[in-house]
């Protein structure tokens, strides 16, 4: 009797290590973050080493009270929060994976056993169909520019807004300007009509045009070269002569005196 009352003292005395979830799923690239417990029930207090078994190219750090350790010390009777952040590797395909976490004193060893299930990416990629990214436009004209906005990750894409980021009193307008799903692999086309106003002046300007939803983002920079027209040139043309006229009319008449 004595003997058996020992034993199940023994085995109340034993620590624990919990996590307020075991299974945590998401995305290719993104971080599992676990909040850990560990009691000490021992009659001691007692250090305890941290560590991680994971899959190959993955890492683990452990954090408590916002700093990174390696190790805690946990008095006896008393509980420990202890925040455990995985970085898949960066080859991690969609599965589930194991991940051991243990905690080892001089008088125990906890394991916690957990698991990470990487669900897939969400990527998209912005662009042209030849992939140039520049255009030739007439001041005070519109030129439409053809997008292709591509789901290059492995989960659907939804709610896509087009935005630009063009220079002053310039204007864009998409069509259409968004794309309500995208599934993964599939492309479709948006045309971005880019309105240069009257009087620019000739030369190189940059415009930038995003698509992005609630996953994902990704930008395109147009450099957008600015030509006079016809008209304008003309009118410039006359505009020089006329003063090179007056000039030498001038200087005719007061080079006499």
């Amino acid at each position: 009797m004595n003997a058996q009352n020992q034993d199940s003292k023994e085995k109340d005395l034993k620590s624990t290590f919990s996590s307020d979830l075991i299974n945590i799923e998401t995305s290719i690239g993104q971080v599992f973050r676990y909040t850990t417990t560990l009691q000490n029930n021992t009659s001691e207090d007692q250090v305890y080493q941290l560590t991680t078994k994971v899959p190959e190219g993955w890492r683990g750090i452990f954090k408590t009270k916002g700093k990174q350790v390696t190790s805690i010390k946990v008095d006896h009777g008393k509980r420990e929060i202890i925040n455990l952040e995985l970085f898949p590797s960066y080859e991690a395909k969609p599965d589930k994976y194991k991940v051991s976490v243990i905690a080892k004193s001089l008088k125990e060893s906890l394991t916690l056993n957990l698991e990470a299930v990487v669900s897939g990416s969400y990527e998209l990629k912005i662009s042209t169909p030849s992939g140039r990214l520049s255009e030739k436009i007439t001041e005070g004209d519109q030129e439409e520019i053809l997008l292709t906005i591509k789901n290059t990750g492995s989960l659907n894409l939804n709610d896509i807004e087009l935005n630009s980021k063009t220079p002053p009193k310039w204007s864009a307008v998409f069509k259409p300007s968004k794309i309500d799903r995208l599934s993964p692999g599939e492309t479709k086309n948006i045309t971005a009509i880019l309105t240069v106003p009257d009087k620019t002046i000739a030369g190189d300007y940059m415009s930038t045009f995003t698509a992005k939803n609630a996953n994902s983002k990704d930008e395109a920079t147009f450099r957008i070269s600015v030509v006079t027209s016809l008209a304008s040139g003309v009118l410039g043309a006359l505009i020089i002569l006329t003063a090179i006229i007056v000039v030498y009319i001038l200087i005719r008449k007061f080079g006499r005196r």
